[in-house]
């Protein structure tokens, strides 16, 4: 969480798939500070059995890395060119035991997600490499549209690629497409496969 988010509840983003996360990690360490070296992320996508959060937009979500953490995230909107959305986190002090309390108030697991994630500063926005079972890309956040912009222009991204859609709806597209029935993004699950971009509909955001 930015510290835009933690003083407004609020998360302007956007994300790039990347073709050379080498050479995009060398322009960030010209041009931004790393804050935050690579670490193994596990995210569980919490829901009723009737999908009700899902049916309004809405995420719960229950993140593990050098912490643990629940998410709230409402549904989206686009402004300024990224997309706004409520984000509300609280860190919690054990994992196994949060994930046991959500299911005895009858959240399920819905969704498994897993991803390498390494986190800079550029200028007023984060902008955060990830690995995924799905392939490399680039999330930025901001304080504004015109600071993550700006931000993309630095890195030599391509603004008009940018993807506005979250990792588990792209995930779905690769599902549907691909005909796989497995129902968690883990890298257990990808280890003999290789999804190409058109799998999820999006384009190569960096320049190659």
């Amino acid at each position: 969480m930015t510290k835009n988010e933690q003083s407004t509840g609020q998360e302007l983003e956007v994300k790039f798939y990347l073709t050379n996360r080498e050479t995009m990690e060398k322009k960030l360490s010209v041009v931004g500070e790393l804050v935050s070296p690579r670490v193994h992320e596990v995210n569980l996508r919490l829901d009723t059995p009737g999908k009700d959060l899902a049916a309004r937009g809405s995420i719960l979500r229950l993140r593990q890395d050098t912490r643990a953490r629940i998410t709230y995230k409402g549904s989206g909107r686009m402004q300024d060119g990224v997309t706004l959305r409520q984000e509300l986190e609280v860190t919690v002090s054990d994992f196994d035991m949060t994930h046991k309390l959500f299911e005895t108030l009858g959240y399920q697991v819905q969704l498994m997600y897993e991803k390498q994630r390494t986190t800079y500063q550029v200028g007023s926005v984060e902008a955060v490499m990830d690995e995924l079972p799905l392939g490399d890309f680039i999330e930025l956040e901001g304080p504004d549209g015109e600071s993550i912009q700006d931000a993309a222009g630095r890195l030599g991204l391509y603004w008009e690629r940018r993807i506005m859609e979250s990792y588990t709806v792209l995930f779905e597209k690769v599902r549907q497409r691909l005909g796989f029935k497995f129902r968690d993004l883990s890298f257990e699950n990808f280890k003999d496969i290789m999804v190409v971009p058109q799998a999820m509909g999006v384009s190569a955001g960096d320049r190659e």
